[in-house]
């Protein structure tokens, strides 16, 4: 009887001599985010991260998983990948940063058809230099080839969060009330929602990522959409210590009208008064190019306002002044009105 050749995994599409590579270019940027709370090295099953509950009166967990969308073809369509990697990580921070907790470690997730080393390493180092300006620690994550899943080329990448904060200093939204003031820190542009859009509208046939664009002030399109997520947390981790923020909104997928409203408590709507901050030329050219009506724009997009922060009327010029110091720029965009829990663009 002839036997048939036998089939290795390489032979099914999985190369893991690929993957060993993966990890060994990764390592020293993952090592670099590792401090003192970090207990082992990686290659264990599970990241071991040593909590300091004493630091808290009543310790809280807050964790948040998220992914950055299809922001991902645009950087694999620029080659660019050390930025999508940042997008995760201040993304999810932000995304806890609103309940008032301070990050302590991350864990990645990255998916691909057919894995190319350097590829995963650029994402692995965008991960890492995020983690290390948000003093969080990469504490360990997972690299999939998923030939048949995942066509060639294509991949994707998500993250869980973990943080911590005081119960006593949870920001909840529940405190908020008719005539509190809405201050805007302004985004850098897209951050991580909205490319669907944007690609559908900007990245028609023959469309250059790379050549300037003078409606984007000479940056290309790859510049401008591929900027880095903002993350918040630097500037207002210490801001909690000297303000009562009643709430903060970040505005990622549904945009000021889903986002908002998150946050605030029955029987409190807001308006929001356009106008009173400058519209990123990004969102002009796909509003414009589009023909996208408005409330989707305010709805898909963040237009150029990434983080809301609710106070009291009381509170506003010092937490104006502290934004300030803090390097930041800040609009005041709108008020807590009684009604339902919605926004109204004036």
């Amino acid at each position: 009887m002839r036997l048939k050749k036998g089939i290795t995994y390489r032979d099914s599409g999985v190369n893991i001599d690929a993957g060993q590579e993966a990890v060994r270019r990764m390592k020293g940027y993952v090592r670099t985010t590792f401090n003192k709370n970090v207990l082992g090295d990686l290659g264990s099953f599970g990241g071991l991260f040593k909590f300091d509950a004493k630091a808290y009166k009543e310790p809280v967990l807050v964790s948040s998983t998220d992914g950055v969308g299809t922001k991902i073809m645009v950087a694999a369509a620029a080659k660019r990948f050390h930025t999508i990697g940042q997008d995760l990580v201040n993304h999810c921070v932000n995304d806890i940063l609103v309940q008032g907790a301070r990050p302590m470690f991350f864990l990645d997730y990255y998916a691909t058809g057919i894995l190319n080393p350097k590829h995963c390493a650029e994402v692995v180092r965008g991960l890492s230099i995020a983690c290390k300006q948000q003093g969080t620690v990469l504490i360990g994550g997972e690299t999939a080839e998923m030939p048949g899943l995942y066509a060639p080329g294509d991949f994707d990448l998500a993250g869980t969060i973990v943080g911590a904060v005081d119960k006593k200093d949870i920001i909840t939204g529940e405190d908020v009330k008719p005539g509190d003031v809405l201050l805007g820190l302004p985004s850098v542009g897209l951050h991580t929602n909205g490319y669907s859009l944007a690609r559908k509208v900007l990245l028609r046939k023959g469309v250059s990522l790379h050549k300037k664009d003078p409606d984007l002030g000479g940056e290309s399109l790859a510049d401008a959409l591929l900027k880095p997520h903002k993350c918040y947390a630097d500037l207002m981790l210490p801001i909690f210590k000297k303000v009562k923020v009643r709430a903060l909104s970040h505005l990622t997928g549904g945009g000021f009208y889903d986002n908002i409203p998150r946050v605030l408590p029955k029987g409190c709507g807001v308006v929001v008064k356009r106008g009173t901050w400058p519209i990123l030329p990004i969102f002009q050219k796909i509003v414009r190019e589009g023909g996208v009506p408005e409330k989707d724009a305010y709805r898909t997009l963040n237009m150029g306002i990434g983080l809301v922060v609710i106070v009291r009327e009381a509170d506003k010029a010092k937490t104006i002044g502290l934004l300030k110091k803090g390097k930041s720029k800040v609009y005041e965009i709108g008020r807590v009105i009684k009604g339902k829990s919605e926004v109204t663009l004036a």
